[in-house]
């Protein structure tokens, strides 16, 4: 019978992408993205010096036409050390920061960022990925990047890199996966790229790595046992040797990047920064002059007809999505391969989609920098615009992770698994399942209903980018 059931929920719902408000997995709680837009707005104004705001060695800061966000939820407490530094930046420059410096700083400060020096992830943690809810998500991962490996023409050496890996889950579960397939494993050159010290250690725990002594005596070779497969970490994509085939992994990497905000005000675009009061507690404001930023908002509206923009008053830019979307593009165009992005998004502009997650449940965006994690909704138009800029690469998708998974296979996988269960793993997978192509709640669940499975197989999307010489990648043929 359970296996009947997810087979005729699946032809039911895997195939369908719909835009209804519903909590995706990683929120674990309502989801409420405040997109805030207007019926009869203009087209954006060229930001310009204006006569009540003349350039001043003090910066003045234009409050109107401000969003007010709630107030802040947190008792008053010894500040952390974050909290000083972000104070220490505004008052050293004499003024507010961007909201992409915001995020930087609180995610990842070498000291006290959030991703840094702990494990957010899990049940425990602040928010569950799909990786930690179910061993078939990197096992259909592995399926995508072993028929590329394939439409490649099964190169001996590939570089297989994943920007952000978390615990290492994903990547455990797909070189598990992949484990039978020696030819494929045997190619592969596993390269992480992990800021976090922390999430370092746990990703060399889960990958079953061992550490040699290299050549060199001073060089350590690192394997996983898994596949036998080597191993490096990197703070960045730059790092990773070029000259072979790429094959790339960005799994909720894109929503935790540092972005800009915009609002529509009186003169035109204005640029949303953070700032102090007076009573030392932080707040928004809006910039009185032209940013840096406001290059890439232009670029934005660019890749947007007038109709769309003429109907917002707030707008997020992701230079760093932009300008790691070329880097990843380039390298495929010159190295060969391709790159394989799933995050919760829109297929175009996001209006104000920042949002603060701690333990499960949504906080406000300046209470306690650090204690929560800080993401937003992938501007996935901006991300396929920024590719079909760099000659050679070609861009497919996006599509819902349900059709994603669905067609590369999750339906049969979950009936094998089936065939071979308890009571107690069939009732976990058929959850997970859910989890990852469901939408909505369950509508199998019978337990409590605060703890009910909320699929996010809609919310999330997915897009590949490949060498433009090789074939269109599976599953968006």
């Amino acid at each position: 019978m359970l296996r009947k059931f997810l087979l005729q929920a699946s032809i039911r719902r895997n195939f369908t992408a719909s835009s209804s408000s519903f909590v995706f997995l990683r929120q674990c709680s309502s989801s409420s993205s405040s997109s805030s837009q207007i019926p009869n707005g203009h087209f954006v104004e060229h930001l310009e010096n204006s006569a009540e705001s003349p350039p001043s060695a003090t910066i003045s800061i234009d409050r109107t036409a401000l969003y007010n966000p709630p107030e802040h939820s947190h008792e008053p407490s010894a500040e952390s050390e974050l909290v000083k530094n972000l104070k220490n930046i505004i008052k050293f420059r004499g003024g507010p920061i961007t909201v992409a410096e915001y995020m930087e700083e609180v995610l990842t400060n070498p000291k006290a960022g959030y991703y840094i020096n702990r494990d957010v992830f899990g049940a425990d943690g602040d928010f569950i990925t799909s990786p930690e809810v179910s061993q078939m998500f990197g096992e259909m991962i592995g399926v995508w990047a072993m028929c590329l490996w394939e439409q490649m023409g099964k190169p001996n050496k590939v570089n297989l890199v994943e920007l952000g890996p978390g615990r290492g889950t994903l990547l455990a579960d797909l070189l598990r996966g992949a484990s039978k397939f020696k030819n494929f494993t045997d190619s592969l050159h596993i390269h992480m790229i992990e800021c976090s010290p922390a999430l370092q250690k746990l990703q060399y725990e889960n990958l079953k790595c061992t550490t040699e002594d290299g050549a060199d005596e001073n060089e350590k070779r690192i394997n996983s046992t898994i596949a036998e497969s080597p191993v490096s970490w990197h703070a960045m994509l730059e790092q990773v040797p070029t000259g072979l085939p790429t094959i790339i992994i960005a799994h909720e990497f894109f929503d935790a990047l540092p972005l800009h905000q915009f609002q529509k005000a009186s003169r035109g675009w204005c640029e949303k920064m953070v700032d102090i009061t007076e009573n030392s507690s932080f707040r928004f404001v809006l910039s009185p002059q032209p940013t840096p930023a406001t290059l890439y908002l232009m670029k934005r509206f660019k890749w947007a007809e007038t109709e769309e923009i003429a109907r917002l008053s707030h707008i997020e830019v992701c230079p760093k999505a932009i300008d790691l979307t070329q880097e990843i593009s380039k390298r495929i165009a010159i190295d060969g391969g391709g790159a394989l992005i799933i995050d919760y998004g829109v297929n175009g502009i996001v209006s104000n989609s920042l949002q603060a997650i701690r333990k499960h449940k949504f906080v406000d965006i300046l209470d306690n920098p650090g204690s929560a994690d800080l993401s937003a909704y992938v501007d996935f138009a901006a991300i396929r615009h920024s590719a079909e800029e760099v000659p050679g690469a070609s861009v497919h998708g996006p599509m819902t992770q349900s059709q994603f998974l669905g067609s590369l296979g999750i339906n049969f996988r979950v009936e094998a698994l089936l065939d071979n269960c308890t009571e107690e793993q069939a009732e976990s997978l058929r959850t997970g399942y859910w989890r990852l192509v469901g939408e909505g709640e369950a509508p199998f669940w019978e337990g409590p209903d605060d703890q009910t499975p909320i699929g996010m197989g809609t919310r999330y999307l997915a897009m590949a980018i490949v060498n433009q010489k090789q074939c269109v990648p599976a599953p968006f043929q």
